[in-house]
């Protein structure tokens, strides 16, 4: 096994405690026990509005990230097929893009085919989350508003998709 696969490995290992709620050491202060998100009016891409209510009994998946990262871009695909494969579930998948005006966010999420909900320049809402400044990187909550996980990096497409447990 190579040391990317045992990192990965590692990981899943990880995501799967998280999810199935068992108690683990935090790794970090960003990986500690799980705190509430306070989550403030967000004013998505299409000009919508989400209100603090519409988190109430919702799970989401937060993905920070910025257009010029070639991680992102790759992550973001990832992220896409967890908001297709999770509609209509108790799930809301995030975007927050902490580079480009809407017209060239727009513009990045119509070229690489990207539909998830997005709001743009909003990095004072990362620090909602975390302390840390790595892109990507993906928050998960749990339906009880409580900030479960917070990681760093790309992730693969079986480790992201594995979120969408947060739902159930």
């Amino acid at each position: 096994m190579t040391h990317s696969e045992s990192l990965s490995m590692d990981r899943r290992l990880w995501l799967q405690a998280m999810l199935s709620g068992m108690a683990l050491a935090p790794v970090s202060s960003a990986w500690s026990s799980p705190s509430q998100v306070m989550w403030p009016e967000l004013k998505l891409l299409d000009g919508s509005v989400l209100p603090p209510e519409a988190w109430q009994d919702m799970a989401a998946v937060v993905v920070f990230w910025a257009t010029w990262c070639p991680y992102c871009q790759r992550h973001n695909l990832r992220v896409e097929k967890l908001h297709q494969s999770t509609a209509g579930q108790r799930l809301r998948v995030l975007g927050v893009v902490l580079d480009g005006t809407p017209q060239s966010v727009q513009h990045y999420m119509q070229v690489n085919g990207l539909h998830f909900p997005v709001v743009v320049g909003q990095p004072s809402l990362r620090d909602r989350f975390t302390s840390r400044r790595v892109i990507p990187m993906t928050c998960a909550v749990d339906r009880r508003g409580r900030l479960v996980s917070s990681i760093p990096g790309e992730m693969s497409e079986e480790d992201l998709l594995s979120l969408g447990k947060l739902a159930i």
